[in-house]
């Protein structure tokens, strides 16, 4: 029989005050309700009630037996209760997983209108340009940026990611602006380690597209590293607008080639099928896709 059950029949009896009003109470046949203090007697090797006809009163070890099952009953209650309230409002921890770039100039900021609509969540975002194993690292949602592989994953598009080829004005003044990307050849053209663009850049201009070679004396596994590089007048890179727009704005940096547009990279937010999201992973899709939706 199930214990917890049992203890329920049982704390209900003491507080009935017989086997028919708990019967009643809990909606079973008074035979039934005998077989669960019976089972909790074999169980516990020891006598919790002294019945007779007329009443009914716990023995010690019955005393004690009801006070630790109507504490652990509350408990249980509480826990249900608990439960219950998450599936209605988002709250605990949710693990996120985002590219450098993208996480740290855009998401992040997005982040504390989110987290102050939903005040009972708390994110922890871990950000890498490595594509990770949402399973098996426990992450609850992924941005990914580029072609997705086919898998049992639900993936909602985002904007495209939109990338920008750029140098300091210092590093202009001294090797010149290239005015057609076949002039990248003659440039110290600084790469991303985890591209596979690294020694080709693809423009698309009026007669379509067009992969140029390029080579560097610089290749990092980091966006920010490789913007600083560039501000430093090292030489020219290719890096997500999301990254590089502050820096464009303010004329630090000076977009190169502006008639010859980069192709756009697919984005998606990416978490398990399920048929029972989670409010809090629920609200952050849906957040992430009002934020950074297709445009």
């Amino acid at each position: 029989m199930d214990r917890l059950a049992c203890m329920e029949v049982f704390v209900c009896v003491v507080e009935k005050g017989s086997l028919s009003a708990a019967a009643d109470a809990c909606r079973i046949s008074p035979t039934m309700v005998g077989k669960h203090l019976r089972y909790l007697e074999e169980r516990l090797g020891a006598r919790l009630l002294n019945r007779t006809t007329r009443r009914q009163s716990l023995t010690e070890i019955g005393r004690t037996f009801y006070e630790r099952s109507k504490a652990a009953l509350a408990q249980v209650e509480a826990a249900e209760a608990c439960a219950g309230e998450m599936q209605q409002v988002p709250r605990g921890v949710l693990h996120v997983n985002a590219p450098v770039s993208f996480g740290a100039n855009a998401l992040v900021k997005g982040l504390s209108e989110y987290l102050a609509r939903y005040p009972e969540v708390k994110v922890e975002l871990s950000l890498n340009d490595r594509v990770v194993d949402l399973v098996e690292e426990g992450i609850e949602a992924a941005i990914r940026i580029g072609s997705l592989p086919d898998s049992s994953m639900v993936a909602r598009p985002l904007a495209p990611y939109r990338m920008v080829v750029c140098a300091a004005p210092h590093y202009l003044a001294r090797c010149g602006t290239p005015a057609t990307p076949e002039q990248l050849a003659g440039h110290n053209c600084m790469g991303f380690k985890y591209s596979a663009s690294q020694k080709h850049w693809t423009f698309i201009g009026e007669d379509g597209s067009d992969e140029v070679a390029v080579s560097g004396n610089l290749c990092v596994n980091n966006g920010q590293a490789l913007k600083t590089a560039a501000l430093c007048g090292m030489g020219v890179i290719m890096q997500p607008e999301v990254l590089l727009s502050e820096d464009l704005d303010q004329g630090r940096l000076v977009r190169l080639l502006p008639g010859h547009a980069l192709p756009a990279q697919p984005m998606h937010i990416l978490y398990p099928s399920s048929r029972n999201m989670t409010p809090k992973l629920k609200s952050f899709v849906d957040f992430v896709v009002e934020r950074f939706g297709a445009v």
